[in-house]
């Protein structure tokens, strides 16, 4: 988990482009985390961003 937003969107937008998936970067009381879109069954007013690493 980073608890710096520009670290962890750096790592989020290089996870969804290893692994060719679609993540969401998400807030938490803690700091910020990382999960797959799919796997994601939080509250939706916690998330910061989707990446799509297949949008053009």
């Amino acid at each position: 988990m980073a608890h710096d937003l520009i670290l962890a969107r750096s790592h989020a937008y290089h996870l969804a482009r290893t692994l060719m998936v679609c993540v969401i970067l998400f807030q938490t009381d803690g700091g910020y985390g990382v999960i797959p879109s799919d796997e994601f069954d939080g509250d939706s007013s916690y998330i910061i961003l989707e990446f799509d690493p297949h949008a053009v």
